[in-house]
């Protein structure tokens, strides 16, 4: 298994277009490495992919990996796109891919109702871009070898669906895991979480790779920042730090483990820092645009 990490941010990416917190001024000045925002590419041979979540930035990231060029006149290796919620960041790159190539785009019941509901997505030629429902729990196999499984994770609506009555700990479809198979090994994918409570340590448990939401240190980095008064949890995101936070229930966890999906304030983009000292003294790895991992 291959996967590729297209973006490694959280939704805006660092730098952030609006913001000038220490991250994003350092990105802007080529003190830290800018990253673009969340989505991975997977393949179970190195030549055909599927996209996992398609960011607002994806143009850009596609362009620069030479694996995800067309190795003809017109064309693509991407296969298929597989959405694990309908947060603007995870499908407003599906726009980009409407120029008339084929692909597969799976998502849950209410991830394609969001894309059927919205007419700007009939861009998406239906002559060419198939749209498959998936089922939680249910395995498919979008290319030969690699079978995905998607499994709720604890979450939230997506940002424009809010309504006066928001459960931010939601068990359903709207927010997902995905786990990725192949004869190599297991790989859990999950953007975006809002809690990790036992039934879902049981879910990830025997993996190899874990990539998972890193969004937030501090449940209130923002505020810590002078950026905002939202949360973390506000935002669907458990934070890393803390006695239910990510870093200490995921300890015992014997397998790879990478963040993702990194908020512009988290301090852990940070070398210096002792967050980023801590998360990789707990031996986790920092995700970064163009980052390759295999199984």
């Amino acid at each position: 298994m291959q996967i590729l990490v297209l973006g490694a941010a959280a939704g805006g990416g660092l730098p952030q277009w609006n913001c000038g917190c220490e991250n994003c001024a350092d990105a802007r000045s080529g003190q830290l490495q800018p990253a673009t925002q969340s989505s991975i590419a997977v393949s179970p041979d190195g030549e055909s992919w599927v996209l996992l979540n398609a960011s607002p930035d994806i143009g850009v990231q596609l362009q620069r990996i030479p694996q995800m060029h067309p190795q003809s006149l017109r064309g693509s290796p991407i296969t298929s796109v597989v959405l694990t919620n309908g947060d603007i960041d995870h499908i407003a790159g599906l726009l980009t891919l409407r120029e008339k190539t084929p692909f597969t785009l799976h998502a849950t019941h209410s991830g394609m109702e969001i894309i059927n509901t919205n007419t700007v997505f009939g861009v998406l030629d239906s002559a060419l871009v198939e749209r498959e429902t998936i089922e939680l729990d249910v395995p498919f196999t979008p290319l030969p070898d690699l079978t995905i499984t998607p499994f709720s994770v604890p979450g939230k609506v997506a940002l424009f669906l809010e309504g006066d009555d928001l459960n931010l700990q939601e068990v359903g479809e709207q927010t997902v895991g995905l786990m990725l198979e192949t004869p190599a090994g297991r790989a859990a994918y999950i953007p975006g979480c809002a809690a990790l409570p036992d039934w879902l340590m049981d879910t990830i448990q025997d993996v190899d790779l874990l990539m998972f939401d890193g969004t937030v240190w501090h449940n209130d980095d923002m505020e810590r920042t002078g950026t905002g008064k939202k949360t973390g949890l506000r935002m669907g995101h458990i934070p890393i730090n803390g006695p239910e936070g990510s870093l200490v229930r995921l300890k015992d966890l014997n397998a790879r483990k990478v963040f993702l999906h990194i908020n512009n304030t988290n301090p852990i983009w940070q070398p210096a820092r002792p967050e980023r000292a801590a998360v990789q003294d707990a031996g986790w790895e920092i995700a970064f645009d163009g980052m390759e991992l295999s199984l």
